[in-house]
């Protein structure tokens, strides 16, 4: 096929899925204009058209993907039919899988180099609901119920993120056995986490494992 023989319904959005089918397998650092211009049989000018920069093109997969994110992770901390120690701990759960089935694009949304457009995005302003939002949300929630203990929700979402955040990073960049026993992992950093915020009152109710008396989806 001739470049200018390429017709499609939207240009922009074969660029982007072909970002992200690329860093699948790939760091993003690897990923050149050439190669979406490549696979589109278009011209370097009808990818400049959609995007300034391969930076602009970054800004746009970040705002994407973590809206991949989000919709992995979010929904089920805003499901009031399901006990919160459940939607804690699925979230949990989803959060881990997100990171082991997309190595490359956690690490572009999580990493230093593009920090400025990930605190963007994950602003808490108007209580957004997006993944951190939810579970600061979610936290805020149990302190009412009295489940939780009263604190800075922030901070405790804090506390929460980054444990799930240092165990995925474990995960993906291979440190010694974490893979093959992450799941043993995260089931000890959730009880001691759920320790650490759960009321005196809940702790007597509750009997731990209840992981094996999850309510079903």
């Amino acid at each position: 096929m001739k470049k200018n023989e390429y017709h499609h319904g939207n240009l922009k959005e074969e660029f982007l899925r072909i970002a992200f089918e690329f860093i699948k397998k790939e760091d993003i650092d690897k990923l050149t204009l050439k190669i979406l211009s490549d696979e589109t049989a278009t011209s370097r000018s009808a990818i400049y058209r959609h995007f300034s920069s391969k930076d602009e093109l970054i800004e746009t997969m970040i705002k994407q993907g973590f809206k991949q994110f989000d919709d992995a992770v979010a929904p089920i901390l805003r499901r009031l039919d399901k006990p919160l120690v459940d939607r804690f701990y699925l979230s949990g759960k989803y959060y881990l899988a997100f990171a082991s089935h997309n190595p490359n694009l956690y690490r572009l949304l999580f990493g230093k180099k593009y920090a400025r457009i990930r605190e963007e995005i994950m602003s808490l302003k108007d209580d957004d609901c997006h993944g951190f939002g939810a579970l600061k949300i979610a936290i805020e929630e149990g302190q009412r119920n009295g489940i939780l203990k009263k604190d800075n929700s922030y901070n405790q979402a804090i506390v929460i993120w980054s444990s799930l955040h240092g165990l995925s990073s474990l995960v993906i960049d291979g440190f010694m056995d974490v893979e093959q026993m992450y799941e043993k992992l995260y089931e000890d950093m959730f009880q001691s986490l759920l320790a650490g915020i759960i009321t005196n009152k809940v702790k007597l109710l509750t009997t731990l494992p209840f992981m094996n008396k999850l309510s079903k989806l």
